[in-house]
C-alpha cells in the first residue's frame, strides 16, 4: 500500500494541529472500549492530539448529567475544550446524549461570545476554535436508533440473554414448565424481538405492536396448541415497555398469572435486569466498536463549518454517515418490520389447508457449523407455511445419491434453532461421481427444488449440479445455496453463518490465554485458528482480540515481516503491556508453520519475552449457535424458500418444472446492505477455486486497521469512505396484528 493513498493525502498528517476528544456517555453497552480504544489510537495514528474524557460531565457531560443540561454547564464544557484547543467531539452514547451533544454544538458560536464577553478567552482563541465538529457513534444495548442495523452492545447484551435462554430451556424441558422472561429495552422490543427469534419463542410481547383484544385467549390457545404437538415447555418474551391496546403495561407476573390459572401449568417469571448490560463485548461488537472508531475519526478530520453533527453507524456491512439529528427523530422501521415478519410467519402462522403439490428438499453439505439447524428450521416452516412439502436429506450429496430422503415436519425442527451441528447430518462428497444415481432419486421423489446449506463444498457441487443439466433433465429444477462454514469463504456472500460463532470461540479463548499469563512477566502466544486458504477467522478474531499480527495466505509474507513483528513485540515488553498475540491462519503458508513461527519468536525472543502456543482445532466447528448465527440463519432460511417458490411459479410450464436458465441457481448471500441472490455462473468467474475462496474479499480492509491499532506505523487508504446520507423517513402502521 503506498503511503500517499489515492486521493493525494499522507493519513498520518491528516491530524496534524488538530485536536479530539473522545467520550462515553449515558448507560454503558459492551463494546464502547473498542469504539474508544479504536477512537484513540486511530487519532494518534493521523498526528492528531486525543483527549479523553472521564466518567462523562467533566468536559462535555452527557443528557443524564444535570449540570449540561443548563446552559451555565454548556458554557463551563466550553470554555474547558477552548483551552485545550479541542474543536473535534466524538460522543459514544444513546440518543439522549448525541442529542445533548447537537444541542452544544448548535450553541456554540453564542457559547464563545459569552466566554468572550466574560474575559474568560481571547478573541484569539475563539476563532481557533470557531466551529465545533461532533461525530457520534451509538452504544446502547437497545438498538433503537434509527440508522443503524446495530448499535454497538446490542449483540453483546443478545449473547447475556440466549445464555439464560438456553439455560432456562433445559431445566423447562425437564419439568414440563412455562417460562416468561423479561428483557431490557426500554420503549423498543429488538431485544425482546430477536431473542423470540433466537431462540423460537412461543409468544413476544414488544411495546411497538400492542397485541389485538382477545389476545389472552389467543396466547393460552397457542401454548395448548403447542403442548398438544409433543412440546415440553414454552417460552413467552416480553420487552420491559411491553403494552396493550390501551397504553398499559404487560408484566411477567400478569402473564404468570393468566397462564397458571387458566391452564394450571407451572409456570416461572424471570426478569434478566442488568446481567444484559454487564460480561465481555463479543466479537461482532469488539469488530462494530473498532470499525465505527475508524470510521469516527475520518469523519472529524474531513468535516468542515458546514458539516452537520453525523452518526458513524452501520447498514448491512456498509459503513454509512447519517445527519444526527435526522436519526434521532425518525422511527426504526426497516429492521424492525423485517424481524417481526420473520418471526410472524415462523410462530403464529397455523400451515394453509391447501397444499402446493411441490416438493422441495434439504441438504447439508461440507463441515458442520453452529446455525445449520437454525437455516433448516426456518425453511422448513416457511415451505410449509406455502403449503410445500418439505423432504429432508441426510448425509448431503451422498445422502440424496443413496435415498437417505425422508419427509419432514413443523415440529420436526421446534428446537433446532439453538442446536449446534448439523442434524441432518453432512459430508463433504461432492455430486459428481453420484449424478445418475441423484437424477434418479429427484425423479423418484418428485423433488421440484433445493435448498443446499454448506460451505465450499456446497458452492461446488451446487455447480457440478447445474453443469450436469445439459445431461441430466431432472436436474433443471431450481436450487439455492445458503453459505454456511466457519471459514467464510463461499463466494457471493460476505458473512457464512457459522462464522460468528466460530470467531467468538477464538476471541474468548484467546481472552482466556492471555489472562493464563497475568501474573507472568512478558509472554506471547501464538494460536492457529482455522479457516483453510482463507485468511477471515485469523484476520477478524485478530482485530477482536487486540492481536499484535495475524499471518494469512491472502497477504504473503516472508522472513523479513518475521523479524520486524518479533522486534515490534520487544519494544511492546518494554511498555506496561508484558503480553504479545500472534495469530496464524492454518494455511497462511507450507513452510512457515505454526512450529516454526514458535520456534522463531522463541529464539528471537530469549531473554526479553517467553513463547507458547495453541492449536485451536475443531473446537471452532463446535459449541451452539450465537445470536448472530441464530437470527442471520433464520432470515437466511426463509428468504432462500420464499425465493423458491417464486422461481418455481416462472420454471412451471406444461405442467411441469423446468429450469434451466443462470439465475435458476443461486447463492444468497449478505452483500454490503443486505440479502442479495447471485447466479452460481456469475460467481464462477470471482472464484479461486485451487484454494477455495473468493478472487476479492471485503474483510482485508480491515487489515490495515488491526496493524494500526497494535500501533504499527503503516498506510492507511482514506480514498474510499462512507459518504454522508440522509435517513429515509418512513412512519409504522398504528399496529400489526398477529395473524391467528
Amino acid at each position: 500500500m503506498a503511503n500517499i493513498n489515492t486521493a493525494g493525502v499522507d493519513p498520518t498528517k491528516m491530524g496534524v494541529g488538530r485536536a479530539i476528544a473522545v467520550l462515553t456517555s449515558g448507560g454503558d453497552a459492551q463494546g464502547m472500549n473498542a469504539a474508544v480504544r479504536a477512537t484513540v489510537r486511530v487519532g494518534l495514528y493521523t498526528g492528531a492530539k486525543v483527549f479523553f474524557v472521564h466518567e462523562g460531565g467533566t468536559v462535555i457531560g452527557s443528557a443524564r448529567c444535570k449540570d449540561f443540561q443548563t446552559r451555565e454547564g454548556r458554557l463551563k464544557a466550553a470554555f474547558n475544550l477552548v483551552k485545550l484547543g479541542v474543536t473535534n467531539l466524538c460522543v459514544i452514547g444513546g440518543d439522549g446524549s448525541l442529542t445533548g451533544a447537537n444541542i452544544f454544538r448548535t450553541e456554540w458560536s453564542d457559547l464563545l461570545k459569552d466566554l468572550i464577553s466574560k474575559g474568560k478567552i481571547t478573541k484569539e482563541e475563539a476563532k481557533t476554535s470557531s466551529h465545533l465538529n461532533i461525530v457520534g457513534m451509538v452504544g446502547s444495548i437497545d438498538n433503537d436508533f434509527c440508522g443503524t442495523d446495530m448499535t454497538i452492545g446490542t449483540d453483546s447484551a443478545l449473547h447475556r440473554i440466549i445464555e439464560v435462554v438456553d439455560s432456562i430451556t433445559t431445566t423447562a424441558q425437564s419439568h414440563q414448565r412455562a417460562f416468561i422472561l423479561e428483557v431490557m429495552g426500554r420503549h423498543c422490543g429488538y431485544l425482546a424481538l430477536v431473542t423470540a427469534l433466537a431462540c423460537g419463542a412461543d409468544w413476544v410481547f414488544i411495546p411497538e405492536m400492542p397485541p389485538d383484544d382477545g389476545w389472552e385467549d389467543h396466547l393460552c390457545r397457542r401454548l395448548t396448541e403447542t403442548r398438544k404437538a409433543g412440546s415440553r415447555l414454552n417460552v413467552i418474551i416480553v420487552a420491559e415497555g411491553a403494552i396493550n391496546k390501551e397504553g398499559k403495561p404487560i408484566t411477567c407476573d400478569q402473564l404468570k398469572d393468566l397462564v397458571t390459572k387458566r391452564l394450571g401449568y407451572d409456570t416461572r417469571a424471570t426478569t434478566l435486569g442488568h446481567v444484559q448490560r454487564g460480561g465481555t463485548p463479543s466479537a461482532f461488537d469488539r469488530v462494530l466498536g473498532s470499525r465505527m472508531g475508524v470510521e469516527a475519526v475520518m469523519a472529524l478530520l474531513e468535516a468542515t463549518p458546514e458539516t452537520p453533527a453525523c452518526v458513524v453507524s452501520l447498514s448491512g456491512n456498509q459503513a454509512v454517515r447519517l445527519p444526527l439529528m435526522e436519526c434521532v427523530y425518525v422511527w426504526k422501521y426497516h429492521t424492525f418490520f423485517n424481524n417481526w415478519n420473520t418471526y410472524k410467519l415462523l410462530a403464529h402462522v397455523r400451515p394453509p389447508e391447501t397444499k402446493s403439490n411441490i416438493n422441495v428438499a434439504i441438504l447439508n453439505v461440507g463441515a458442520p457449523c453452529a446455525g445449520m439447524n437454525a437455516a433448516v428450521r426456518a425453511a422448513v416452516r416457511i415451505g410449509i407455511i406455502q403449503g410445500h412439502n418439505m423432504l429432508a436429506v441426510h448425509d448431503g450429496f451422498e445422502g440424496l445419491a443413496e435415498e437417505k430422503i425422508e419427509p419432514i415436519t413443523w415440529n420436526t425442527v421446534g428446537d433446532w434453532t439453538g442446536k449446534g451441528g448439523s442434524e441432518l447430518g453432512t459430508k463433504r462428497v461432492l455430486p459428481g461421481k453420484y449424478m445418475e444415481e441423484i437424477s434418479l432419486n429427484i425423479a423418484k421423489y418428485n423433488i421440484h427444488a433445493l435448498v443446499i446449506i454448506g460451505g465450499f463444498e456446497a458452492f461446488s457441487g451446487a455447480l457440478e449440479m447445474v453443469q450436469g443439466r445439459g445431461k441430466y433433465e431432472e436436474l433443471c429444477i431450481p436450487m439455492v445455496i445458503i453459505p454456511a462454514t466457519v471459514s467464510n469463504n463461499v463466494p457471493g456472500s460476505d458473512f457464512s453463518i457459522g462464522a460468528d460463532t466460530a470467531l467468538n470461540t477464538i476471541t474468548t479463548t484467546c481472552d482466556r490465554i492471555k489472562q493464563s499469563a497475568a501474573g507472568t512477566k512478558r509472554r506471547v502466544f501464538i494460536i492457529e485458528t482455522m479457516g483453510g486458504y482463507c485468511g477471515y477467522l485469523a484476520t477478524v478474531a485478530g482485530l477482536s482480540a487486540g492481536a499484535d499480527a495475524a499471518y494469512i495466505y491472502e497477504e504473503r509474507f516472508g522472513i523479513r515481516d518475521l523479524e520486524r513483528n518479533v522486534e515490534h513485540l520487544v519494544e511492546k515488553m518494554k511498555t506496561t503491556v508484558k503480553r504479545g498475540l500472534i495469530l496464524r491462519n492454518e494455511n497462511c503458508n507450507s513452510n512457515y508453520t505454526t512450529d516454526f513461527i514458535f520456534n522463531l519468536y522463541s529464539e528471537e525472543g530469549k531473554g526479553v519475552f517467553d513463547c507458547r502456543k495453541n492449536v485451536l482445532g475443531h473446537m471452532q466447528q463446535g459449541g451452539t449457535p450465537t445470536p448472530f448465527d441464530r437470527n442471520f440463519a433464520t432470515k437466511m432460511g426463509a428468504k432462500a424458500v420464499l425465493w423458491l417458490t417464486e422461481k418455481l411459479k416462472e420454471c412451471y410450464r406444461h405442467g411441469r418444472i423446468f429450469a434451466n436458465t443462470l439465475d435458476s441457481a443461486c447463492v444468497l448471500g449478505m452483500r454490503k446492505r443486505g440479502l442479495v441472490l447471485q447466479p452460481l455462473a456469475e460467481l464462477k468467474e470471482e472464484t479461486d477455486f485451487e484454494h477455495r475462496i473468493p478472487k476479492n474479499q471485503w474483510w482485508l480492509k480491515l487489515r490495515p486497521i488491526m496493524k494500526i491499532l497494535a500501533k504499527y506505523q503503516i498506510s492507511l487508504d482514506t480514498s474510499e469512505h462512507a459518504l454522508m446520507e440522509h435517513v429515509i423517513s418512513k412512519k409504522p402502521p398504528v399496529h400489526m396484528t398477529l395473524t391467528k
